[in-house]
Parts: C-alpha cells; structure tokens; sequence
C-alpha cells in the first residue's frame, strides 16, 4: 500500500499522481484489486455499438472466435462489465475486463486481462481467451476527471511466435470513462481506429456499479482465460 494508505491498484501505480485527478467514482473503480479486495460488476445499455465497412466484418467475425472485438452492430444493447482481480499463473495481479453484451441471437463477449508492464507507468492489455494479443496502455486523468486509456503497439503470440502487428492490419483504441453526477452513472465510449481504412468498431453507453468482496466470491468459472501469456 502506497504511503497515502490507499490501495495500490495497478492502474493508480501505472498513473502515479494523476490518479488522484479522477473523479472520486472513477478513483474506486480503478482501485479494484487485490490489496483493495474489491472486485466490480457494471451493469447498463450501450446506446449503440457500431462497425466500419463490410470490408471489416471478417475481421469482427474472426476475432469473435476469441472473444476479440464483436461481429454485431446494435442499439440499446443491456451489457455487464466484470473488473475481477486474481493472481495468475505466472504470478501476476490481474484485473479482469469482460464486457458481455446481450445481442439478440446469442450473447458476445469482449475480454480482456489486465497486469501491470514491468516499466511500472502503463498497464499491459492482453485480448481474448488465449492472450493471444496484447497491448501497452496509457492512461491519463483529464481536466474534467474522467479517465483517458490510448492504446500503443500491439504484438501477436502463439508458441515460439512473437511479432509486432503492422500498422496496416492493426488499430488503435481509444477509451474514454467518466462519472455523470446528474444520473449517478458512469458513461464509457470506446472507438477502435486502424490508421490507414478508419474506425473500425466502437460502442458507448453507461452502467451502474456495485462492488463485492473478492476474498469471499473468488473468480467466477469461465471468466479467466483459457491460455495465460508469460511474455510482457
């Protein structure tokens, strides 16, 4: 625990002092982890998940096979976001992010594992249930309290593999959360942008949270991932 006496969380370390900058909603959902005991269950509506051309709908559909991004566009979509902290194979304080969205037809997931880089000023992002992506994160407190996540290079990993991913064929994703005091709701918009054909695929929307004690409730069968990557 930090010398302030509050939880140090990976993202509070990943940020320093601008942690302290986020709204005070924002500051308890980030401090989810194992020295808090916290996990967190969001609940709400996307008011609308979107899609670029048809050119990218076989890269949705691919990525679904792994729970990497969602093939299905939608309005008014009722989602659950699990912030679940555990320790995985190799050791590591994880936080989970698997957002659920119940499309009609069949629910998707979108999952993501997150551990602190080893350079203590980012967090690491690994996608889907065989980490078989990941990502460097910066997160930022902006002027009005809400929380800003840009994503940096990505790389692939299967076996003996490990490659950057060109620019070409990947995406940059820009997440923005904030805590809307007039509805007690928290609003999360998140576009992913390849930097040659264009957006790609977003969602934004906003949810309620409520907080269990994650010593007492441990980690619910089917939320961590099927394959835990060593390499940071």
């Amino acid at each position: 625990m930090p010398a302030t006496g509050r939880p140090a969380s990976i993202f509070r370390t990943a940020m320093g002092a601008g942690f302290d900058r986020l709204h005070p909603e924002l500051r308890r959902r980030f401090s989810v982890g194992l020295d808090s005991g916290e996990a967190c269950t969001g609940r709400g509506v996307m008011d609308r998940i979107w899609h670029g051309g048809a050119f990218v709908r076989p890269f949705l559909a691919l990525g679904a096979t792994r729970n990497i991004l969602v093939p299905c566009e939608g309005r008014r979509v009722p989602f659950t976001i699990e912030n679940v902290p555990y320790t995985d194979s190799h050791g590591r304080e994880t936080v989970t992010f698997v957002r659920t969205f119940d499309l009609p037809g069949r629910p998707r997931r979108f999952d993501a594992q997150m551990v602190l880089d080893p350079r203590g000023d980012r967090v690491l992002d690994y996608l889907g249930t065989h980490q078989h992506l990941a990502t460097d994160l910066r997160l930022r407190a902006e002027p009005d309290g809400s929380l800003l996540i840009r994503s940096g290079v990505h790389r692939f990993r299967e076996g003996p593999v490990d490659v950057r991913v060109p620019a070409l064929i990947g995406a940059d994703a820009e997440v923005r959360e904030s805590f809307d005091e007039r509805t007690g709701r928290f609003r999360i918009r998140v576009r992913v942008v390849n930097r040659r054909f264009g957006p790609l695929f977003g969602y934004e929307g906003s949810f309620t949270a409520a907080y269990t004690d994650v010593r007492r409730h441990g980690v619910r069968p089917g939320l961590r991932p099927v394959r835990e990557e060593a390499r940071a």
